[in-house]
């Protein structure tokens, strides 16, 4: 079985489950694993500019597309804007430069990374008008609270197609979810195992070993039936394959409320509203 695809507010269809590569560096390695993502049925790439590894999920891409795994049109590629205090030219000059190092023609999907303090409206109108030319086929945000989303909505033209967060079981950010739901935005979790500390957690496993999956199996389950996008990360084969391997066995509604049950709202990451580059 394929992997199901979630449509967005504008049309588009996105794959729930995609492939991660956070914290990975250039180099062969990457490009290796991406196309062993692919070959294993992912068609959701995500990466980002801070990453700095844009260039080798790019060839990654184009070698998935050489040995006739997939066509472009196959696959939703995602990047992110690093919009640290960039104007609207900037911005457009920022999209161009990912183009160039993944040597694509369009991104599916390209986001504003973090909205910093009040420096997201410029970009976002930028990414207004790469999204009017067909320049990208849909836009996004990351990180974006609900001020964020209340300031972009009342300042700006065009509603997000996903909001991607931080989201796992210690973290359910249900306000943010809640408001995504009401205005027809996508949630889609980055860091779902948070950063591989939620495997060994007892209340996973136990769960994990009821279903006989693995404890990142569970929490990446959890994920889509609370309907939010997943991208998990690994670079062992393995791993990537089992990651998409979710669609055999379901959880029970005890179960997602115990898994529910452990939000602390504990971040693995920076809070949004502190975070400004």
């Amino acid at each position: 079985m394929g992997i199901k695809k979630i449509q967005l507010n504008n049309g588009m269809k996105m794959p729930e489950i995609g492939y991660g590569v956070f914290r990975v560096e250039e180099g062969n390695a990457l490009e290796e694993a991406v196309v062993t993502a692919i070959r294993s049925g992912y068609r959701s790439i995500d990466t980002a500019a801070i990453y700095g590894n844009e260039k080798s999920v790019g060839t990654g891409i184009r070698h998935a597309i050489e040995e006739g795994i997939v066509t472009r049109e196959d696959l939703f590629v995602t990047s992110k804007l690093w919009n640290d205090n960039l104007s609207y030219e900037e911005t457009i000059k920022e999209y161009e430069q990912t183009l160039e190092k993944m040597g694509l023609d369009y991104l599916d999907l390209y986001l504003i990374h973090w909205p910093g303090k009040n420096k997201y409206l410029e970009p976002w109108k930028a990414l207004e008008l790469l999204y009017k030319e067909g320049r990208v086929k849909s836009i996004g945000v990351s990180n974006f609270q609900v001020h964020h989303l209340e300031d972009l909505l009342n300042n700006t033209e065009i509603t997000p197609v996903i909001n991607q967060i931080e989201f796992h079981p210690k973290l359910t950010q249900e306000q943010v979810r809640d408001f995504c739901r009401e205005h027809n935005i996508q949630v889609e979790a980055w860091s779902p195992l948070m950063n591989a500390e939620l495997l060994n957690n007892v209340t996973v496993l136990e769960i994990a070993a009821d279903h006989r999956k693995s404890a990142a199996q569970i929490i990446l389950r959890w994920d889509l039936q609370h309907g939010v996008i997943t991208i998990p990360k690994s670079m062992t084969p393995s791993r990537i394959k089992e990651n998409i391997n979710l669609y055999d066995f379901s959880l029970t509604d005890e179960e997602m409320a115990r898994l529910d049950a452990l939000n602390s709202n504990l971040r693995s990451g920076p809070h949004p509203d502190e975070f400004d580059f």
